[in-house]
C-alpha cells in the first residue's frame, strides 16, 4: 500500500495547493447549501398536507396518489439524470433542478384542485432528481478515492440540516401566513440558493487548469493521471455511459442491496412511530424521542462509517456496509424479541439501528461511483437510488400490508430478511474498490 502514503508536496507549488484546498472546501459547502435547499422545496409538501385536506376537502388518498406518482418518478429521474450528469456539466444540473424545483413549489402554492398537485408535484420531483447524480459526479472529481467515503458521508448530512429546517420552520408559516407560503417562501430561497450555488460551483480541477485530484493527493503518477484525464476526456455517449455503469456486475450487486437497505431504512422511516406505539407499548412522545434519536444516530453513523472504510479498509466500501447490516438485523431481531413496555432496550435498538443504517446506504452510492470510474460515476449512483427507491415503494406498501394482515410479528420477519439479503449483496464486494485505487497499486 505504498502509493498511498506517497507525498506530492515538492511536485506542486504552495500557491497550487492552496488554491486547490480552497476549491474542494469551496465545492463542499456549496453543494452541502445547494443540496439542503432541494429539502427546503422538498419536504415542505408534508408539513402543508393537513391544511391543504382542509381548506380544499382533498381526501387523504388522493394525496397519496400525488406522493406515490411523485416518488416513482423521483425513482426514473435519478438514473436518467445520471447520464445526464455524466455527460454535460454537474454544475448547470444541479443548479437548473434547484431553481425549477423552486418554480414548480411557487406554482404548488397557487394550486386549488387534485390534478395541479399532481402535475407540480411530479415534477418536482423530477426536478428534485437532478441534486443526487450531479453532487456525486463533483464528489468523486475533488475527492479521492482514498478519502470520498468521509467526505460523501460529510455531504449527505446537508439533507438532514435541510429536512430539520423546513420541519422547524414550516408550521410557523403555516399558522401565521396559511399554507400556500409554505410553497413560496422556501420557493423563493431556493431561487436565490440556485443563483448562489451556480456562482461558487465548479465541475472539476481541469475546468480551473488545476491538476487531477489523483496526482494533487498523490496516489497516481503524472502518467497515470494523464492516461485518465485523456480517458475522461472522450465525449461518451449515453450508450456507453450506461454499458461502464449498468454493464458492471460490481454496480449491480450495490444497487440490489440497496433496494433491501432501503426496504430497512424506510420501514423505520414511515412506520417506525406506528410499529412502536402497536408492537412495544411505546407512547406517542416516546415514539417521537426514538424516531429522533434513530435520525441524529444516522447522521453520526454515515460519517463514522465513511471514515472507517477510507482509513481501515483503504477505500473498500463492502466491508464495513455488510457488517453494519449484519449487526442491523441482529438487532432488529432483539427489538422483536423484547417484550412489552422494554422502553430502555426498545430505546437502544432504535439508536443503534439509526447508527447502522445510513453507513450502507452512503457507502452504496460511494461504491457504485468507485467500480463504475469517475466518467460514469453520476450513473451508476442515480441507478442504485432508482433500486433504493423501489425498495422504498415495497417498504412503504408491503409493511403495511403485513402489519395489517399478518400483524407487527411478520414486518420484524420481513425487514431482518432484507438486511440478511443486503448484506449478502454487499459481501461479494468485500475486496472490490476504486479501480483508480488498484491501478496504482499495480504500478507501484
Amino acid at each position: 500500500m505504498a502509493f498511498l502514503r506517497r507525498k506530492n508536496k515538492s511536485q506542486y507549488s504552495d500557491s497550487c495547493n492552496k488554491v486547490f484546498k480552497y476549491w474542494r472546501f469551496r465545492t463542499m459547502y456549496s453543494i452541502m447549501i445547494g443540496y439542503a435547499a432541494f429539502y427546503l422545496v422538498r419536504q415542505n409538501f408534508s408539513i402543508a398536507i393537513p391544511a391543504i385536506c382542509s381548506d380544499l376537502n382533498i381526501t387523504k388518498s388522493d394525496i397519496g396518489i400525488v406522493i406515490s406518482i411523485a416518488a416513482i418518478l423521483y425513482g426514473i429521474g435519478k438514473c436518467f439524470f445520471g447520464m445526464v450528469g455524466d455527460r454535460y456539466s454537474a454544475r448547470y444540473v444541479m443548479t437548473s433542478g434547484l431553481l425549477l424545483s423552486a418554480f414548480v413549489n411557487i406554482c404548488m402554492g397557487f394550486s386549488s384542485i387534485i390534478p395541479m398537485f399532481a402535475i407540480f408535484w411530479a415534477l418536482n420531483y423530477c426536478f428534485q432528481s437532478m441534486g443526487w447524480p450531479a453532487c456525486a459526479k463533483m464528489l468523486t472529481h475533488w475527492y479521492s478515492p482514498t478519502e470520498i467515503g468521509t467526505k460523501w458521508a460529510l455531504w449527505n448530512t446537508s439533507h438532514q440540516f435541510g429536512s430539520a429546517l423546513i420541519v422547524s420552520t414550516a408550521p410557523y408559516i403555516l399558522m401565521h401566513f396559511g399554507w400556500r407560503y409554505v410553497f413560496f417562501i422556501p420557493g423563493i430561497i431556493a431561487i436565490f440558493v440556485a443563483g448562489f450555488v451556480f456562482n461558487r460551483l465548479r465541475n472539476t480541477p481541469e475546468s480551473l487548469n488545476l491538476p487531477s485530484v489523483e496526482k494533487m493527493t498523490g496516489i497516481a503518477s503524472v502518467a497515470q493521471s494523464e492516461k485518465w484525464k485523456t480517458e475522461e476526456e472522450v465525449h461518451l455517449s449515453y450508450k456507453e455511459t450506461l454499458r461502464l455503469a449498468l454493464g458492471n456486475k460490481l454496480v449491480w450487486y450495490v444497487g440490489l442491496a440497496n433496494l433491501f437497505v432501503y426496504i430497512c431504512r424506510m420501514t423505520f422511516l414511515n412506520w417506525g412511530p406506528t410499529l412502536l406505539l402497536e408492537s412495544k407499548g411505546s407512547s406517542l412522545a416516546g415514539a417521537g424521542f426514538q424516531m429522533v434519536a434513530f435520525d441524529i444516530a444516522s447522521m453520526f453513523g454515515g460519517l463514522c462509517a465513511g471514515y472507517i472504510s477510507d482509513k481501515v479498509f483503504k477505500g473498500r466500501r463492502g466491508p464495513v456496509s455488510a457488517m453494519c447490516m449484519v449487526i442491523l438485523g441482529a438487532l432488529v431481531s432483539i427489538l422483536w424479541i423484547i417484550p412489552k413496555d422494554s422502553h430502555v432496550i426498545s430505546s437502544i435498538c432504535m439508536l443503534g439501528i439509526g447508527f447502522l443504517i445510513s453507513g450502507p446506504q452512503i457507502l452504496i452510492g460511494v461504491a457504485a461511483a468507485d467500480f463504475a470510474s469517475k466518467r460514469a460515476a453520476a450513473t451508476a449512483s442515480g441507478f442504485t437510488g432508482t433500486l433504493g427507491y423501489a425498495g422504498t415503494a415495497i417498504a412503504g406498501f408491503g409493511a403495511g400490508w403485513l402489519a395489517d394482515n399478518c400483524g407487527w410479528n411478520y414486518v420484524f420477519i420481513a425487514t431482518m430478511i432484507s438486511a440478511g439479503c443486503a448484506s449478502i449483496f454487499l459481501a461479494l464486494t468485500w475486496n472490490k474498490r476504486s479501480k483508480v485505487l488498484s491501478d496504482a497499486e499495480k504500478k507501484d
